[in-house]
C-alpha cells in the first residue's frame, strides 16, 4: 500500500530479535528494520497495553540494558533505535516503570541509537520539575509515539484542552513526536486541538499490527490523510513519511529521499477527491472530502503490486472500539453512537 521500508517499533528484545531477523527480516519484500525492545523477550508474551493483562516489564529481570545494548552493536544493519513501553499495567502495576524507563534511555545512550517510547496510562508523569518524566526526560532525537492519544498520560492539559507546555518544550529541544496510529492511540479530538495550536507530529506512523490492520489504522495512506484532514500541509504529511524518519533512525544517506546513489524507493500517491466518514480509535467520526492513495510503487526499481483494505471503513471494528471511550480524558462532547449521521463529522 505504498511502504517500501518499514519500521518494527520492538517486537523483539535480544533474546528474540534472532527469530524476527531469520524468520521476517531476511523474508520479507519490504525493506524492515527494528527497534529493539529493553525487555530481553519483548512483545513474544505480551498484547496491547492498558487492558489489565500483564506485559514485558512486569519482571525487572527481563530488562537488561546491557544485552539490549550488544545486541543493537551486532545487527546495526538491521536495528535503529531502542523500544520501551510505559504504562502501568505492563510494569507490574507501574512498580517497574521507573526503572524500565531508565534503563532504557541508558541502553539508547550506550547504543547511540534513539529511545522510541510508548507512554499512556502510565505513572510516569508527563513533565514535572526534577522528575523523571515522558518527554520531559527525553533526549534530542527521541521519539515520543502514540502522541495524539486522549488516555491518561495524554500530552492535553485536561483543564484547559491546550497542549502542555513541557510538550511544547521538549518539541523546541528536538525529541520528535510520532503519530503512532494502532488499535488506541489516534484521538480526532485531541489532533484537532493540536492542530488549532500548530503542533504537527514529526513523523507519521501508522503502528500496523493484527489490531489495527483492518482498522481503525488500516495503512499508512489512511493515516497519513487523517492528518491531512486536520489541517496539516501535503508537503509536511509527505515529509513525516520519508525524509524525517530516515533521518530520525539514521538512514538517510541511503533512503527517505530521491538523489544520485540512494535506494530508488518510490511511491507515486494520489490526492483524490471522497465522501468517507472515518473513525478514530474509539469510534469518533470525522467525513473525509480527501484522501491519498497509492498509484504505483517501485522498491530497488522494481514495480511492486498494491493491496488495498478488505473493508473500509469497517463497521464492525469500529463498533468494538467505542467500549474505550468513556476511558478517555480528553474526548468529543457527545458519545459516538453506530449512526454516523448523528456524529461530529466536520
Amino acid at each position: 500500500r505504498g511502504v517500501t521500508t518499514a519500521v518494527d517499533a520492538g517486537s523483539s528484545g535480544a533474546s528474540t530479535f534472532a527469530g524476527l531477523r531469520k524468520f521476517v527480516v531476511e523474508k520479507c519484500e519490504t525493506r524492515l528494520l527494528c527497534f529493539l525492545h529493553v525487555s530481553l523477550h519483548g512483545l513474544a508474551s505480551a498484547g496491547c497495553a492498558g487492558y489489565g493483562v500483564g506485559g514485558e516489564c512486569d519482571s525487572l529481570k527481563q530488562v537488561q540494558a546491557g544485552a539490549c545494548s550488544r545486541c543493537i552493536d551486532e545487527n546495526r544493519d538491521v536495528l535503529v533505535g531502542v523500544k520501551v513501553r510505559l504504562t502501568a499495567d505492563i510494569c507490574d502495576d507501574g512498580k517497574n516503570e521507573k526503572e524500565a524507563y531508565e534503563r532504557a534511555l541508558k541502553a539508547a545512550e550506550t547504543s547511540n541509537v534513539p529511545l522510541m517510547v510508548h507512554h499512556s496510562e502510565s505513572t510516569i508523569p508527563v513533565g514535572g520539575s526534577g522528575l523523571l518524566s515522558c518527554p520531559g526526560s527525553l533526549r534530542k532525537g527521541d521519539i515520543y509515539t502514540h502522541t495524539l492519544h486522549g488516555f491518561n498520560s495524554t500530552i492535553i492539559d485536561v483543564t484547559s484542552n491546550t497542549i502542555r507546555p513541557v510538550v511544547w518544550e521538549s518539541k523546541e529541544r528536538g525529541v520528535l513526536f510520532d503519530v503512532g496510529h494502532g488499535m488506541g492511540s489516534f484521538s480526532w479530538t485531541v489532533a484537532e486541538i493540536c492542530a488549532k495550536e500548530g503542533f504537527w507530529p514529526d513523523l507519521i506512523g501508522s503502528d500496523l499490527h493484527k489490531e489495527s490492520c483492518k482498522g481503525p489504522a488500516y495503512d499508512l495512506v489512511t493515516v497519513m490523510s487523517k492528518m491531512l484532514h486536520v489541517g496539516m500541509a501535503l508537503n509536511k504529511v509527505i515529509e513525516a513519511v520519508t525524509v524525517a524518519p530516515a533521518k530520525a533512525i539514521g538512514w538517510a544517506d541511503r533512503i527517505g529521499t530521491l538523489s544520485v546513489g540512494k535506494e530508488a524507493d518510490v511511491t507515486l500517491l494520489a490526492l483524490e477527491a471522497c465522501d468517507l466518514t472515518v473513525e478514530d480509535c474509539q469510534g469518533q467520526m470525522r467525513r473525509l472530502t480527501k484522501r491519498l492513495v497509492p498509484d504505483r510503487v517501485w522498491k530497488g526499481g522494481n514495480e511492486i503490486q498494491i493491496t488495498e483494505p478488505g473493508v473500509f471503513p469497517n463497521v464492525t471494528i469500529l463498533e468494538s472500539r467505542r467500549k474505550d471511550w468513556s476511558k478517555l480524558l480528553v474526548r468529543d462532547d457527545e458519545r459516538p453512537g453506530s449512526d454516523p449521521k448523528r456524529q461530529k463529522t466536520s
